[in-house]
């Protein structure tokens, strides 16, 4: 009889082991299904998508846009079937539509058809005192285009889908944003007018420019592209020359939407170059910084890399081995000629939005962090937002891990590994007829965007 309890003990034992084992090893099917689940259940009661998740903030008009697209790959995967979606899509676009707009400064949830940056998690109206931003609206708008192209069933749900995308879209009053210098304004307050920082060549705003160049109702005029050109900084760093951004969330976002790979503009024409590898040489050149790690932070190495915006362990200097360190909570990190932002903070994000351009390095990264960091930073939505293996302190005695997903950092992860298997979000959108006005108004040509 004891032998049997043995045996009974090793099976049991095993085999609990064996299943943990199997959690604990990367897959990407797993890290897609997870990341899913993020935009799937992380919204509030109007159907907006939460900023962060457990912590309970606000919703965030960004992290919406990125959940409208990622419910189109949850369809395409199996992960909820398309009635599911249909249903869900309409009630985010339901709200958003009804939403009250106007001048005022509470009680409203934007103005002239923008959005302000975050919605309380009651009423979906302006949190405090943000701004009506652009670039938010542009990431909310560029979810409604992709849901606009791909709900295209002849089904009374799909049909009030692509009016909603349309009026919501159409309702934007880009021009009402530009300044007088011909750039666009990063928002507004109510309370002050326009911010003064405007948007200029390079970073996350090519989507946003191009959907307000296509726009049939309030469009910024054509020669507003050639003005963020202007502004470009070209260097070599780490050994790749490109256009310089230092997070490589601006060398992701637009090309979560637009598939950039063979069609240029007139910079990129002579220049003998495309979006498309100007992202992946940025990418390597991050890469390139992390690996070689010159300012001595802790875990940084082929297999572990890559700096953009993200959460950090704190905003404060502490000393470690005997050497101040100063260290930073949410920021914009990043390296490159033009600036470099390193607190020895990782992001998945990072590496994870990256994949269509470097597939090969960020399939090892992510499955070496997954492996590697399991469970203090993968969870039940996948990757959690940030870690830091340098900050220690009492409560962090082997480095800091974020608690929190973070949406707007959760969607290039998602949609980008899409994008490299399938193309779905690329293809969907170069259906679109605003986008490809966009482009061409922008002076794009060559590629796919030949035979639109």
């Amino acid at each position: 009889m004891r032998n049997v309890y043995f045996l009974f003990f090793i099976i049991i034992y095993f085999g609990c082991g064996s299943q943990k084992t199997q959690e604990n090893l990367y897959s990407r099917a797993a890290l897609k299904e997870r990341t899913f689940g993020y935009f799937w259940n992380a919204v509030d009661t109007n159907f907006q998508t939460l900023d962060r998740y457990p912590s309970k903030t606000f919703s965030s008009i960004a992290a919406t846009g990125f959940g409208l697209s990622s419910y189109i790959v949850g369809i395409e995967n199996g992960y909820i079937k398309r009635e599911q979606g249909t249903k869900r899509v309409l009630e985010v676009l339901k709200v958003l539509w009804a939403l009250p707009q106007g001048p005022d400064t509470a009680g409203v949830s934007g103005y002239k058809g923008f959005f302000y940056h975050f919605l309380t998690l009651d009423q979906a109206h302006r949190f405090k005192k943000v701004e009506l931003s652009s670039i938010d609206t542009g990431l909310l708008m560029a979810g409604i285009l992709c849901c606009m192209s791909y709900f295209d069933k002849d089904d009374p749900i799909e049909k009030e889908i692509v009016a909603l995308c349309d009026q919501l879209y159409r309702r934007v009053d880009w021009a009402w944003m530009m300044k007088s210098n011909g750039s666009m304004s990063m928002g507004w307050h109510p309370e002050k007018g326009f911010i003064e920082s405007d948007w200029r060549g390079y970073n996350e705003a090519m989507v946003l420019l191009i959907m307000a160049m296509g726009s049939p109702t309030h469009a910024i005029p054509p020669s507003s592209w050639s003005t963020w050109c202007a502004t470009y900084p070209v260097d070599t760093f780490y050994g790749f020359k490109n256009v310089q951004f230092d997070p490589l969330f601006g060398h992701q976002y637009s090309h979560v939407w637009i598939d950039f790979k063979g069609i240029k503009d007139s910079f990129m024409r002579a220049n003998q170059d495309d979006y498309f590898e100007n992202s992946k040489k940025a990418t390597l050149s991050n890469r390139a910084y992390c690996i070689a790690n010159p300012m001595k932070w802790e875990g940084y190495h082929e297999n572990q890399w890559g700096l953009t915006a993200c959460d950090g362990a704190a905003y404060k200097t502490i000393k470690i081995n005997g050497q101040e360190r100063q260290f930073y909570d949410y920021r914009a990190r990043g390296a490159a000629s033009i600036q470099i932002v390193d607190d020895g903070t990782i992001a998945p994000t990072a590496a994870g939005g990256s994949f269509p351009f470097t597939p090969i390095e960020s399939e090892a990264c992510l499955k070496y962090m997954w492996e590697t960091h399991y469970p203090n930073l993968v969870g039940e939505y996948g990757f959690k937002d940030a870690f830091n293996l340098t900050f220690k302190d009492e409560k962090n005695p082997s480095g800091w891990f974020d608690i929190d997903y973070l949406g707007i950092d959760q969607g290039p992860i998602l949609l980008q590994i899409e994008n490299h298997e399938t193309q779905l979000i690329w293809n969907i959108m170069k259906k679109n007829p605003y986008i490809i006005e966009g482009l061409k108004r922008a002076g794009f040509e060559g590629g796919w965007l030949n035979k639109m």
